[in-house]
């Protein structure tokens, strides 16, 4: 049996080694555009000088040896004839498998801004590579501009706070707060005080219009929607990520707008393909990558596990010695809403509808996130809990059944 992996993130080593797991003797292809394991979560530790790319790896040093994995690196793969059952690289080589696991990720969306794809000096934030371009590009840059204040942008706001006394930072958004997808206003507000304590210049509610290039394609000025002109060295772009399924144009395989299509499996259009991380486009948050890899390789050994989403949404993070986690969509309209608050910054916010908790927001003390899990994994109706809902802690919902086993519900 001959198993192939694409793609050497979170999802694709994961995936490759719970097949080694599972099957001992089975042989095992990893092929990745990239030349290093490492986690794209904590890039922005790189470029701060807070990590080696040592420190960048999530796995053993020899785990491709340990595991017994043939690891094609630095191959593009360009071309999938799924019915074939073969795959071509960029390098001219052929490889055919019996079941192939797609977790090629995803690349960073540049917005349609003329001039913006061709300028030198406007960089993504995905890769080692991009790393390596900002690193360089900041060393002469006065100005930088982060577009975009999600989870990817607020990284690249934190790695160049300790050029903060040297360097202009601006942040450009165009919701109407930081982070709109994991926070409420409330509690992005938090951050937005401390990044502006720190020095950092932000922009929300804006978009960029225009740019201003030189004859080398460098970006000089950016002009935004309200008129305003920021002066501009350096423009890293965290405008949201696209799929890679350039490579699945005509491959038979079912792709949707988001990315590749995959059920509760991982399984895709094809009964020996899987797929799994960011080449579905909806999920792209690590922990979800993970348990994909993991699932999909285990039905593609035969061990049949499904893919329990509640989780898809869920973020913790850490910006300025903040300590916050978002639970599902803490914003979405049409539900009831509980709020608790005290004078130290602690915040909860819990969302429901119909008693099902929809989303969550934790800031502060996170010392609620447990039962906060049980009451979602138990799918605890939160509207028939008698007591204050911030008030529960375990010993409301831990029972001992006669058979001394216990047992996680609400009397």
């Amino acid at each position: 049996m001959r198993y192939v992996v694409i793609g050497a993130s979170a999802a694709g080593i994961n995936g490759a080694k719970r097949l080694r797991e599972l099957d001992p003797k089975a042989e095992i292809v990893l092929i990745s555009k990239d030349d290093a394991i490492y986690s794209r979560c904590i890039l922005h530790h790189y470029i701060a000088k807070h990590r080696s790319l040592e420190q960048l790896r999530f796995v053993a040093p020899r785990f491709i040896e340990e595991h017994q994995i043939t690891w094609l690196k630095g191959e593009e793969v360009i071309k999938l004839d799924a019915q074939a059952k073969v795959i071509a690289t960029k390098s001219n080589k052929t490889l055919s498998f019996d079941k192939l696991l797609i977790a090629a990720g995803g690349h960073v969306r540049f917005p349609d801004i003329p001039h913006l794809k061709e300028a030198t000096n406007a960089i993504g934030l995905h890769s080692l590579s991009d790393c390596a371009a900002i690193i360089d590009a900041a060393k002469r840059a006065k100005s930088i501009v982060i577009m975009g204040a999600g989870l990817v942008g607020i990284d690249a706001v934190t790695a160049f706070l300790p050029q903060i006394n040297k360097k202009n930072i601006t942040l450009v958004e165009l919701k109407p707060h930081l982070l709109a997808m994991q926070l409420d206003a409330r509690a992005a507000s938090v951050y937005e005080k401390a990044f502006a304590d720190a020095g950092v210049k932000q922009i929300y509610d804006v978009k960029i219009d225009s740019l201003t290039v030189n004859a080398r394609n460098k970006i000089k000025k950016i002009q935004l929607s309200n008129g305003e002109i920021l002066p501009c060295d350096l423009l890293v772009v965290a405008s949201g990520t696209a799929a890679n399924v350039g490579f699945l144009a005509g491959s038979g395989l079912k792709v949707d707008k988001f990315g590749l299509v995959i059920d509760k499996y991982g399984q895709t259009s094809h009964p020996d393909i899987f797929g799994a991380g960011d080449i579905t486009g909806l999920h792209p948050i690590w922990p979800v990558a993970v348990k994909e890899g993991i699932i999909a390789a285990s039905n593609m050994f035969g061990v049949c596990k499904e893919l329990d989403h509640f989780f898809i949404s869920k973020s913790t993070m850490n910006f300025m010695d903040i300590p916050t986690m978002s639970l599902g969509t803490p914003n979405i309209e049409n539900c009831e809403v509980l709020i608790d608050e005290d004078s130290k910054g602690n915040y909860k916010k819990i969302v429901h509808k119909d008693g099902k908790i929809v989303g969550a927001i934790l800031q502060g003390n996170l010392d609620y996130s447990g039962v906060l899990t049980q009451l979602i994994a138990n799918k605890i109706d939160v509207s028939k809990v008698k007591k204050p809902i911030f008030k529960i802690n375990y010993a409301d919902f831990f029972k001992q059944t006669k058979d001394l086993e216990f047992i996680y519900k609400l009397d």
